[in-house]
């Protein structure tokens, strides 16, 4: 099994991924959606935590082997980008999604300096907004961001256009078209929900998906 599709398979077997196109779920946007995805789950589950840590490591050796500093994204990405820095034997931080209200009011916790090539790890990427706004923060205190990558994403073309318009690069260990090739491959959803499934992706604010 490649390695898109052993970590779809992992995220579906601890229920860290929802598959409910007859039973939509409500997103804090009010967006209805087929899908969600609480990729936190993966640190209860050593197994699944070594193969998500261990590919997230090996992705950013090949795709940004320059890196001098993983940072997290708060607070999704925080354990996991401490267990990749372990791995790689960098230094490691985080970044708030707001400034602290007290002490030194700091955005981002760790040391940053003037140039450093940092790689952001995140959880998981939807529009890719809030993941941006991290590596928007970084770049203004000097560091160079080399790239992000994430446990999942749902491949949304707004996530890919976001993206390209901040000029960040940015790399995933598995995506939404791979979690349903496995879903169906393994019984998670009927073949009949595939339609919906696929229609939502197009354009998740269109809710005539669920026509399907």
């Amino acid at each position: 099994m490649c390695e898109e599709k052993k970590i779809a398979k992992d995220l579906l077997d601890i229920k860290a991924v929802f598959l409910r196109p007859e039973e939509p779920f409500t997103w804090a946007s009010g967006i209805k959606s087929p899908i969600y995805c609480d990729n936190r789950l993966t640190l209860s589950y050593p197994n699944v935590r070594n193969d998500v840590e261990d590919g997230l490591a090996a992705l950013i050796k090949e795709k940004y082997p320059d890196v001098e500093c993983i940072e997290g994204t708060s607070t999704a990405g925080i354990a996991h980008a401490a267990l990749v820095a372990e791995r790689l034997g960098l230094p490691c931080g985080y970044v708030r999604g707001s400034n602290k209200s007290h002490g030194r009011q700091n955005k981002i916790e760790g040391v940053v300096k003037e140039g450093m090539k940092v790689v952001v790890v995140e959880d998981l990427i939807s529009t890719g907004g809030s993941s941006l706004e991290v590596v928007e923060a970084l770049r203004e205190a000097g560091c160079e961001v080399l790239g992000l990558v994430a446990i999942f994403t749902y491949n949304l073309p707004k996530a890919k256009e976001n993206f390209a318009n901040h000029h960040c690069a940015y790399a995933t260990l598995s995506n939404y078209d791979t979690l349903l090739e496995v879903a169906i491959e393994h019984n998670y959803v009927s073949s009949d929900a595939l339609e919906k499934l696929k229609a939502w992706k197009k354009d998740p604010s269109d809710e005539s998906w669920m026509d399907k």
